[in-house]
């Protein structure tokens, strides 16, 4: 799907994404500190449950678990030799899982590292442009760049992706309340380097709740000529001790709240938590 064609989708409904991988995962036995990309890959039939399940509940567009499936991430799990395998496996497997129910978005995140200090704006485009030919070769039809840290590794992705094909690229950065990320990137202002950068849709992810980011999100939409995404957590989780996180906000809260989003201007939305989506839909 290019950019063009996504925008035209867009313009026609509220989009509906799945909701969270890692921490669903960890629910169905997955370690910590684990390769959440070869868990996955070795156990397919969790990720069927996970995302026929994101499906049913109206997800337009399911994530193929390729989120930390670059040479550096895969690295720190002494896994660059399966870099491919993984990258085109996870995806032929989201898209039987789909089979045309949903679309399957190629999932790319950060590297960890950070530019200039740990490396050069060229060496992060190459790492970035080795996963996303493998994810356009294997027919995903957009793809998400989410819990990103920084504007430049969102501008990376999209110089990456604009090399390799034309299809629609979304990216999503991780903030706090203020719509700070980590590294001081301030997401209003993000979006409109995005935008001209031709992100087909800018918006936020993790991190805080839906409860916090509504005049994030209006303000967000003040500068916007793209859709504007939210997929927050359902709260700020807690950890037990194994690591694990969990998260307090219940269902309905959620969904109110996500409604509240979508008022104000999220034209993308996700964290599915409950059975009908249609909930948040404006009236």
């Amino acid at each position: 799907m290019t950019r063009e064609e996504f925008l035209e989708l867009a313009k026609k409904e509220i989009i509906i994404l799945d909701g969270a991988t890692g921490s669903n995962l960890q629910k169905m036995g997955m370690p910590t500190g684990v390769s959440t990309e070869l868990w996955a890959y070795e156990h397919p039939e969790c990720i069927k449950k996970l995302q026929n399940d994101f499906i049913e509940a109206g997800s337009q567009i399911i994530y193929a678990p390729t989120f930390g499936c670059n040479r550096i991430s895969l690295a720190v799990h002494g896994l660059t030799d399966r870099l491919e395998e993984l990258n085109r496996e996870c995806v032929r497997l989201s898209k039987r899982i789909s089979g045309g129910r949903a679309y399957v978005a190629g999932d790319i995140s950060t590297t960890g590292k950070i530019l200039d200090l740990d490396i050069s704006y060229e060496e992060l485009v190459d790492v970035y442009k080795e996963q996303i030919q493998l994810l356009v070769d294997e027919g995903v039809d957009v793809l998400v760049a989410e819990t990103l840290l920084s504007l430049n590794d969102a501008v990376a992705i999209l110089d990456a992706a604009k090399s390799i094909s034309d299809i629609a690229v979304l990216c999503s950065i991780t903030v706090n309340a203020n719509g700070l990320s980590l590294y001081g990137t301030n997401v209003v202002d993000a979006v409109k380097t995005l935008q001209e950068k031709g992100a087909a849709a800018v918006g936020v992810n993790c991190s805080v709740g839906p409860d916090q980011l509504e005049n994030l999100i209006k303000n967000m939409k003040e500068v916007a000529q793209i859709p504007i995404i939210a997929k927050p957590n359902a709260g700020l989780p807690t950890f037990d001790d194994k690591g694990n996180a969990h998260y307090d906000m219940k269902a309905e809260e959620f969904a109110k709240s996500m409604k509240k989003l979508v008022d104000a201007g999220a034209g993308i939305v996700g964290g599915l938590l409950w059975n009908n989506p249609q909930n948040i839909l404006p009236v």
